[in-house]
């Protein structure tokens, strides 16, 4: 399973009223995602990158039956879990903390804030998509509040199918975020500069 291990950046917890949580992907590490920094208006924000077991969240494709990915997937949600609720603990309130993920961290992030559907400062899932080989909304239930979420990927993307990214908007906006989808043709499997730029203008912009 995941053990708690957690790269920090940007100001402390105890001085900071917002908070980033950034979630590598498959085969990355948590210090790539605070590399990423320098290229979003988060001056004054907490960030931390929890570091997966191994590299890798979960050991199977986002698009498989969710048992064949356990018991990973359910102590990969249970650590994200666990993180916001220590953010918290801190003093930073629930609409001031932000999720961004890469690819596999994108999953996570979808499916950790749609099964947990508040008011966040706002959502980045860069290359992801909702988690499991058909979209179950049984599974997610609260209310984004208008969280502002940017959705992205490529077109075609060799892991994240184009039809399992808008079945996931889908799902966030149901349950009241304001999504901004992004599609690129023909883009690799990376993050682009444009998408630090929607980041910023459509989710970091709007912090209080």
């Amino acid at each position: 399973m995941h053990s708690k291990n957690i790269h920090t950046a940007g100001t402390s917890l105890q001085e900071a009223n917002r908070a980033l949580i950034m979630l590598h992907g498959r085969g990355g590490e948590a210090r790539d995602m605070l590399e990423l920094a320098p290229y979003l208006d988060v001056a004054g924000y907490a960030l931390l990158a929890p570091q997966a077991t191994n590299n890798t969240w979960y050991p199977n494709s986002f698009l498989a039956n969710p048992q064949e990915n356990e018991p990973w997937l359910t102590g990969a949600l249970n650590l994200l879990d666990e993180l916001v609720h220590d953010v918290k603990e801190q003093g930073i309130d629930q609409k001031n903390i932000y999720l961004l993920g890469f690819s596999q961290g994108a999953c996570l992030t979808l499916e950790f804030a749609s099964r947990h559907a508040t008011r966040y400062g706002g959502l980045v899932a860069l290359t992801g998509g909702l988690i499991g080989d058909q979209v179950q909304p049984d599974n997610y239930s609260g209310d984004f509040q208008g969280t502002p979420a940017l959705v992205t990927t490529g077109n075609p993307d060799p892991h994240v199918p184009v039809e399992r990214v808008n079945a996931s908007v889908g799902i966030l906006e149901g349950l009241h975020a304001e999504v901004h989808m992004q599609v690129y043709e023909g883009r690799p499997h990376t993050v682009t500069r444009d998408e630090f730029n929607l980041a910023n203008q459509l989710v970091f912009h709007t912090s209080p």
